[in-house]
C-alpha cells in the first residue's frame, strides 16, 4: 500500500494484562476502510470467573458420569443463572465429540450428565453464558477413561 500526503496510519498496539489482549490505540483495520467504520467496538474484558470441576465417579468408565462445577466471581461469590454446555472431545481426532447441558442445582453449583462412548483420555470444553450475557470458556482434561 503506498500512503499519499494525507493519508493517515494508525498502528494497533496490544498490551497482555492477565491473559487479556487489550487494544492500547484505534483499530488499524477501521482506519484503512477494510472492515468499515464500525468493525472495531471496544473490547470487553471477559469476566474474572473462577470454575472447580469435579467428576464422578472419580475413575471414570465408559458410560455415564456426573460433572459438578462451582463457579464463583472473583470476589468469591457463587454465579447463579449461567447457562453451561459441556463439548467432550477424545484427545485423538476422529470421534464425534459428546454434549452435555449442565442444570443449577444450588448457589453456583451446576451437574451435567456426560457420557464417555471410548476408554481413553477425553478434552471436556465448558461453554458458559453468564447472566449478563457474557460468554466465558474453559476446558480441563479427563484421562484413563477405563473400559467396563
Amino acid at each position: 500500500m503506498k500512503l499519499r500526503s494525507g493519508n493517515v496510519l494508525t498502528v494497533l498496539v496490544f498490551t497482555i494484562v492477565r491473559d487479556r489482549l487489550l487494544p492500547a490505540f484505534a483499530c488499524a483495520a477501521a482506519v484503512l476502510g477494510t472492515l468499515g467504520a464500525n468493525a472495531c467496538r471496544p473490547v470487553r474484558p471477559a469476566p474474572a470467573i473462577s470454575i472447580e470441576h469435579e467428576i464422578t465417579p472419580v475413575s471414570p468408565v465408559v458410560g455415564t458420569a456426573e460433572v459438578h462445577l462451582r463457579l464463583t466471581d472473583e470476589a468469591g461469590r457463587p454465579v447463579t443463572n449461567a447457562q453451561i454446555t459441556l463439548e467432550a472431545n477424545m484427545s485423538h481426532p476422529g470421534m464425534t465429540p459428546v454434549f452435555a447441558a449442565a442444570k443449577e442445582t444450588g448457589d453456583g453449583l451446576y451437574t451435567a450428565p456426560l457420557q464417555f462412548t471410548m476408554a481413553g483420555d477425553w478434552v471436556i470444553l465448558l461453554h458458559c453464558v453468564l447472566p449478563e450475557g457474557e460468554k466465558v470458556e474453559r476446558q480441563f482434561e479427563v484421562t484413563r477413561v477405563r473400559a467396563n
